[in-house]
């Protein structure tokens, strides 16, 4: 099992994330693209990596947004796990155009 990182700590290098408020530790963050074409590209984009590396994000898509929530459940919060995605996801929203 991965060990928690503290999300305040985890934000500091992930200006465009936020800490999520709900019942469990978590990061999320929020995308707009130029329609669904491209939302839907990001998420497959992601969904490649996130099967590889066996670490699934929670989202939500409507139209050209999509919401990523990042949490480890079997440590109950945020890892390094979590921390490498959004960095990816980062990469990914920026190479799409994403805001």
């Amino acid at each position: 099992m991965a060990d928690r990182i503290d999300v305040t700590e985890a934000l500091k290098d992930l200006p465009l994330w936020g800490a999520h408020g709900g019942d469990r530790p978590a990061i999320v963050r929020n995308l707009a693209f130029a329609d669904f074409n491209a939302a839907f590209g990001f998420m497959t984009r992601v969904a490649l990596l996130a099967d590889k590396v066996d670490h699934h994000p929670e989202w939500s898509n409507v139209y050209n947004r999509v919401e990523v929530l990042l949490t480890t459940h079997d440590a109950g919060g945020v890892t390094d796990r979590d921390i490498r995605m959004a960095r990816f996801i980062d990469e990914a929203a920026g190479a799409m155009g994403a805001k």
